[in-house]
């Protein structure tokens, strides 16, 4: 089955063509970072006006590159939440259009779902069950693969998420936007002992997570030490919050794992593009057995490519929607499309 997804939630317009749910045919993607990096963040009306500036060029670029016929397309798949409102609308509307004209099934897609579908991608034999990590500037889950489209969160953030927590850390620490890659590379030169930072526990709930308190200390450290004009290890300061966040993330999905009897963890997201957590994931996962999938950097942030990939299981699974399909900021990620929802 030939799948041509949309992905416009963020900052990334990106478009992609894939067969089967586990390979890509062609995809491109458009990253807005150099515009936002003015602000210091993701402005929403800026990346709003840019996914419709591009999305159409891209879906060219791509059908082009694909060496298909608009004929050859079977569906188009698109990330209908959670993200920016006016980006999502953005793409839901493109790719409404397109379905439309091309006569095809719409399918809607939950971006988280679309995450743990990058695993697909990484490992074409994945099947599930499995233990899910999903970590990005916007979301910190802990998912229970169960099957394709039955998707189980047992933990996740009670506030911050692990990638805003980067992101705010790089702003005050100077290092622009998009703020992940550069912490990450600062905190390889740096001493993960020399702060001691908060790894904070949910009394009642093993697999929940909290970073506010994390990121505040971390700003607090640097502000500071601005007020008494004293300089301030920044690697150092980096790879300590770097272990933190490691520390909070990495047991709990192990204990997870073992607890509900999964041999196989896969993490997805931006935060999985971390040097430091993908190896802490590689040693936890060797001294307990588990198979552990990790996706190339690639396929860690905001894609199409792993929007059409889940996009095939959910149109196995029925979902379907019409051209009254709307874009929503939040969704519960453990209920699958409804078209029933107003």
């Amino acid at each position: 089955m030939i799948i041509l997804a949309i992905e416009t939630s963020c900052d990334e317009s990106a478009v992609a063509v894939t067969k089967d749910g586990r390979t890509i045919l062609a995809e491109e993607i458009y990253s807005q970072a150099d515009k936002h990096a003015l602000y210091g963040g993701v402005v929403p009306e800026i990346a709003s006006r840019n996914h419709a500036a591009v999305i159409g060029n891209l879906a060219d670029l791509v059908m082009k590159k694909s060496g298909l016929s608009k004929s050859d397309i079977d569906a188009i798949a698109v990330t209908y939440t959670p993200g920016l409102i006016g980006a999502l609308l953005v793409g839901v509307n493109f790719a409404k259009g397109l379905a439309l004209a091309l006569g095809v099934p719409l399918i809607p897609v939950h971006h988280i779902r679309g995450h743990v579908a990058a695993n697909y991608i990484a490992e074409p034999e994945l099947e599930p069950p499995f233990l899910c990590l999903i970590a990005s500037g916007g979301s910190s889950l802990i998912a229970d693969v169960r099957g394709y489209t039955d998707i189980c969160i047992i933990g996740r953030t009670r506030d911050d998420a692990a990638g805003e927590c980067f992101d705010k850390t790089a702003r005050a620490l100077g290092l622009g936007y998009p703020g992940g890659p550069a912490l990450d590379l600062l905190a390889q030169t740096g001493d993960d002992s020399l702060f001691n930072l908060p790894r904070p526990v949910i009394d009642g709930a093993p697999y929940d997570m909290s970073f506010s308190g994390l990121k505040t200390a971390v700003v607090n450290i640097v502000h500071n030490a601005e007020q008494r004009g004293e300089e301030i290890d920044k690697s150092s300061l980096a790879a300590s919050l770097t272990a933190a966040v490691s520390d909070i993330v990495v047991p709990r999905v192990i204990k997870a794992a073992t607890e509900f009897g999964r041999d196989k963890i896969a993490i997805a997201g931006g935060v999985a593009a971390n040097s430091r957590i993908r190896a802490d994931f590689v040693k936890a996962a060797e001294s307990q057995g588990k198979t552990l999938i990790i996706p190339p950097l690639s396929l860690c942030g905001d894609n199409a490519a792993m929007i059409g990939c889940q996009g095939y299981y959910e149109y196995i699974a029925g979902a379907r929607a019409g051209m009254d399909l709307n874009a929503y900021a939040t969704t519960d990620v453990n209920v699958g499309y409804s078209a029933d929802r107003r």
